[in-house]
């Protein structure tokens, strides 16, 4: 493209305060002034109709540059108002970094109601009141088991929304015996973070399930392209729908979402979804964390494997007899790894690559 067609992309300063945040991200907005990347980039200049670019690494660990237009932004941020009923007026307060869509949203759903995103990224001690906020679910377990004062704050909130990572249910339900409104999201940096809320698409947004129970988005909030990737974005977007790499069907008109379509493993020619331990795992025993994952094995083609993060007196053998009763004997971890907390890649998601890495060290 053209130098003439493009704009200059501009890094965005983590240092900033959420009011810097929000001025320089309204100039991205409009398209007389640079562009914004959170992340890093190795670009200069975007084309004209990209606002903003979000480098994410996604569920898969694959890093991509996301490419978000100034009309996918605005319309994600008034869907999310209305639809949580928000006013002018009306308050978000900032817990996520910006170094990610979620967080971004925050800024410009409060930017649309004329207010500033209050500021609580490393804040201690009592929180102020806001409207609506926006966690991972990470942040609402340290809430429930941990800090009193963001309990205090959640709680207080007309809504809450969770995404970034699958909820268990028994965190879903604690938060709500504990009085917090919860909003479960779902969504990507492709599309503009989340799109659907309690399996309700936003204005704008339309699901449909492929053929193969893949989730496909099509509506509004859907990204421009991958920058120094076109081609792997034309080729998950057909006819204007977005194929994403998540599994779900549609139950009483909401969306389910069951998991990845890369996250099974054949392991001794058994299928076995890795998201699938996961939530099986985090409902049956509450009180601990657990991530699965997998590592290539000679004998069973791949192993699947087990950490468990956190101080839980749950052991390996309660795990295995659990996962076999459940899902047969073929879902016995192979190995398990036990550490302090889970490695993350982005806001909420676990990094199974790492995990691998580290049992592999811890073995030898």
């Amino acid at each position: 493209m053209e130098q003439n067609a493009q704009r200059e992309l501009r890094s965005a300063d983590p240092e900033w305060t959420a009011s810097e945040s929000m001025a320089h991200v309204s100039g991205a907005l409009k398209s007389d002034g640079p562009a914004l990347v959170f992340g890093r980039s190795s670009l200069t200049h975007v084309p004209q109709a990209i606002s903003l670019v979000i480098a994410t690494t996604g569920s898969s660990g694959t890093p991509k540059e996301v490419g978000l237009s100034a009309s996918a932004l605005i319309s994600s941020a008034r869907a999310s108002n209305k639809a949580l009923g928000a006013q002018p007026g009306n308050t978000w307060s900032l817990l996520l970094p910006l170094s990610h869509i979620a967080g971004v949203n925050v800024v410009i759903r409060a930017h649309e109601l004329g207010t500033e995103p209050i500021d609580l990224r490393s804040h201690k001690g009592e929180y102020p009141h806001a409207d609506f906020t926006a966690i991972v679910p990470t942040q609402l377990f340290k809430a429930l088991h941990e800090d009193d004062q963001l309990l205090k704050h959640l709680a207080g909130a007309k809504a809450v929304l969770v995404g970034g990572a699958a909820l268990a249910a028994d965190l879903h339900l604690a938060a709500k015996k504990a009085g917090i409104n919860i909003v479960v999201t779902y969504g990507m940096t492709e599309t503009t973070g989340g799109c659907v809320y309690d399996g309700v698409p936003l204005d704008g947004v339309e699901i449909s399930i492929t053929s193969e129970n893949r989730i496909a988005i099509k509506g509004t909030v859907l990204a421009q392209t991958y920058l120094g990737a076109e081609s792997l974005w034309d080729a998950q977007l057909k006819d204007g729908w977005f194929l994403t790499s998540d599994l779900g069907r549609m139950e009483n008109g909401k969306l389910v979402v069951e998991g990845r379509s890369d996250d099974v493993i054949i392991s001794g020619g058994e299928n076995i979804s890795l998201s699938a331990i996961e939530s099986s795992l985090h409902d049956h025993f509450p009180h601990a964390s657990f991530a699965a994952f997998s590592l290539k094995d000679a004998q069973w083609g791949q192993s699947l494997h087990v950490a468990i993060a956190g101080d839980g007196a749950t052991t390996d053998d309660e795990i295995s007899q659990y996962l076999s009763e459940r899902f047969g004997d073929f879902s016995k971890p192979k190995g398990y790894l036990h550490i302090p907390e889970l490695p993350l890649i982005g806001i909420g998601k676990v990094d199974r690559i790492k995990l691998a890495e580290l049992y592999m060290e811890a073995s030898h």
